[in-house]
Order: C-alpha cells, then structure tokens, then sequence
C-alpha cells in the first residue's frame, strides 16, 4: 500500500464526493496536506538534485480531476486507456515512465470516476458491436492507491455490466484483497507484472516481491478472474535462461492446481532509447542496466525515435525459449505477443 509522504489536492477535486473522503481520510491520519492554488499546476513538491527530485515525486500523491475525456489510445494492448492514475510508487530503473512524467513524476489519482467511466460507456457504444478493450495501467500501476480511491472496484463492477466492454490492468503489487468479491463477469483481467528473481531484486525497488505477486495472482484466480502475465522487460545475460526457467518452474508450482485456466502471457525483451539512457542514468547514476549502444542493434519506431535492442539471433533465441517453456508448463496457456 502506498502511504505518502505529503497529499495535493487540486481545488476542482474538492467538488467531488470521493475527493472530500479522500481529504478527510488524510487529515484523520494526520498527514502533510496542501490545496493547490490550480488545478493542473502542482508545485511545492522539493528536490534540488534529480535523484532528490524523482524520490520526493514518487512520495507525492496528487488528489485531481480528469479534465479531458478524450482517451489515448493503447495498442496492442487495448483499445483505449482508462485514465485511473499516472505515474506509480514503485522506483524501476528501466520504468519507461522515466521519460514521461517529469523529473517529480508525483502520484495522481482522478476523483471524476463516473464522469470517466461515462465516457468509456460511449466509446463501447460507438463501437457496438466489436468488443472495446480498455487497458487501466498505461501510465500507472493503481493498485497501490485503490485504498484511497477504490476506483478500481468501481471500475470493474461497471464493466461487468457491459456486455461489449472488457478492462484490464497490470500490476507489480499484491495488495488485492479489496477486489476478490467485487462482481466482475469475467469481463477484468488482471495481469501481474514478473521477472527473474534477480531481476527484481536489482531494478525493481519499491516494489512488491515475486512471491506476493504470485501468491496475489493466485488469489484472483480463486476469485474467478481471467490472469495473466507480464514478464518484462527480459534481459539476457550469461544465466538468463536458468533465472527465467526457474522463474516459470516457480510460477508452474504454485498454480499447479489452475494449469487449466486459459493464463495469458505477454513476454517483452529489454530496449531502451537515447533519452531514456539519459534520464535513468540521471536518476541512478550507479545503475547497472545494460544500455551499451554497441552490444544493440538500432531501430527506428513508429513515433520518430529509435530503440536500441537485442540482435535478431537474440531475440529469436529468446522466442524459442518462452515458446517451449511457456507451452511446457502451461499447456492451456496463451502467448498473447511475444518481442
């Protein structure tokens, strides 16, 4: 659970029934509280070094309101986002957010969630009668905030009344107990975000261990939940396969008795662009994230900026690897995208 070091509330969530219970919340804890002059101008937050800066950031959380309801769209994950949150408490070296969110890329949580949710209404109308997917953690992890705001639970409880809207979300924590009764349909997948114990416990700092996110995945199967799986971003090193097959060896043992779910994996290799380099080595000067140019090879994307990833003969290897392990441990599993 995140517990902040200081709480911002935007005047405009104030307006809001969940933003006034939120404040009340904070003051009956006795935490650090301003009201913002502006919404959409958040200030106050101290830090005079970039790491200063990006630690005081993750121990803000801003209390807002969604202006704009037109949402992003979100492939291939989804259709669309749905706008919950941004940024996360949880300090990944590798985070992409790194590059989006500013050097105090502060906690945000949205207060209009009926508005939101109203508006994810009309885009399934719109596309009646396709199935519209919306993707919950683009730009966050919300989880650690539902105690807050418990739009989560709200969020899947609305979607199990849409007979053409499905919701999603991913997650590096554990703190799930909140949604096991909630009436969901089927129609929220909630997938957790793994990686190789190694990995974890070198880049993912603030973060959920491995066996709480199993052992949190394993209570929404036994809730009913559609699961899946994130294991990203993969790297490969001189003992990559034996971190990763004792990875998915451990994951195997603990859903023994759900191998017949229908588990769904996403399985993503490590790139990184010029500006991110730049930014994570700002804010970790001693990482040791492999980001040397010269053992990548250089692509350009869809947006105009490059990323520098693993050779083909790499990657290839790396897909043969989960293809087979994957398909081993998990017969009834699906490999949604593997890269």
């Amino acid at each position: 659970m995140f517990k902040p070091k200081r709480v911002l509330f935007e005047p405009g969530a104030l307006n809001y029934p969940l933003g006034k219970s939120i404040l009340e919340h904070f003051k009956k804890e006795g935490s650090h509280i301003e009201i913002l002059k502006a919404n959409n101008r958040v200030t106050g937050i101290p830090g005079k070094t970039p790491q200063e800066a990006y630690s005081e950031g993750k121990q803000t959380l801003v209390i807002g309101v969604r202006k704009t309801l037109d949402f992003e769209t979100c492939k291939p994950s989804a259709h669309y986002q749905l706008p919950l949150a941004t940024s996360c408490m949880g300090k990944c070296e590798y985070c992409y957010l790194n590059t989006q969110l500013g050097k105090k890329p502060y906690v945000r949580v949205f207060v209009n969630i009926d508005e939101i949710l109203d508006q994810a209404k009309k885009y399934i109308q719109e596309r009646t009668p396709e199935i519209t997917y919306f993707e919950g953690a683009a730009t966050s992890d919300p989880l650690p905030v539902e105690p807050y705001t418990g739009n989560l639970a709200r969020t899947i409880d609305f979607f199990a009344g849409q007979e053409r809207g499905r919701f999603r979300f991913v997650t590096k924590f554990g703190n799930v107990e909140s949604l096991l009764g909630v009436r969901h349909n089927g129609h929220t997948t909630i997938r957790f975000s793994i990686n190789a114990a190694p990995i974890i416990k070198k880049y993912e700092h603030a973060t959920a261990s491995l066996e709480e996110r199993i052992e949190a995945s394993q209570k929404v199967l036994k809730a009913g939940y559609p699961v899946g799986f994130i294991i990203a971003p993969v790297f490969l090193y001189p003992q990559w396969q034996e971190d990763y097959g004792a990875l998915l060896t451990s994951l195997s043992q603990q859903l023994d008795k759900y191998k017949q779910e229908s588990i769904h994996f996403e399985v993503i290799s490590h790139r990184f662009t010029t500006r991110a380099k730049t930014n994570i080595l700002n804010i970790f000067p001693k990482t040791s994230l492999p980001m040397d140019e010269k053992g990548r090879k250089f692509k350009f994307g869809q947006f105009g900026y490059g990323k520098y990833l693993y050779h083909k003969e790499e990657l290839e290897e790396m897909k043969l690897f989960f293809q087979r392990e994957i398909t081993s441990f998990f017969p009834q599993g699906i490999i949604d995208y593997l890269i």
